[in-house]
């Protein structure tokens, strides 16, 4: 088998169309940080000390098309870990109570008979986010 080429993500890279609501839902609701940011294209970065979010502002947000998953190439959705069944359960509570945020799907087996757990949700700006647990119960 030939070597491998890669290790792993370096950074996401998201459009979206207001930094400010975006960088507020990452740092104040998941409490992320800023960790760099290009004001002339405009861009902040983000990271919770293990993945590095790039947020685009898209150049005209009034008329971005808004991303259908079944209709267009390119990111479905991104997914972040937590830890475990706590931490999802801790996750949703937060993230389902802000008023901007619209659930797809509620908290539930990955699939039938899974011990994995998960729930997806639109977050402000309209970008499909998946919170899934990373540790398969004993």
């Amino acid at each position: 088998m030939a070597e491998k080429l890669t290790c792993g993500v370096h950074h996401v890279g998201l459009t979206v169309p207001d930094l400010d609501q975006a960088r507020a839902f990452f740092c104040d609701v998941l409490g992320f940080d800023v960790v760099g940011g290009r004001p002339d294209y405009p861009a902040i970065f983000v990271s919770d000390g293990t993945i590095l979010l790039t947020l685009w502002r898209a150049a005209d947000p009034i008329t971005a098309r808004a991303f259908d998953r079944r209709a267009n190439i390119g990111l479905h959705h991104l997914s972040l870990a937590v830890p475990d069944d706590a931490a999802l359960d801790e996750a949703w509570e937060k993230i389902s109570a802000h008023p901007e945020v619209v659930v797809d799907v509620a908290p539930e087996p990955m699939r039938s008979g899974s011990s994995m757990r998960h729930f997806l949700v639109f977050i402000p700006g309209g970008i499909r986010l998946e919170f899934a647990t990373t540790k398969i119960k004993a």
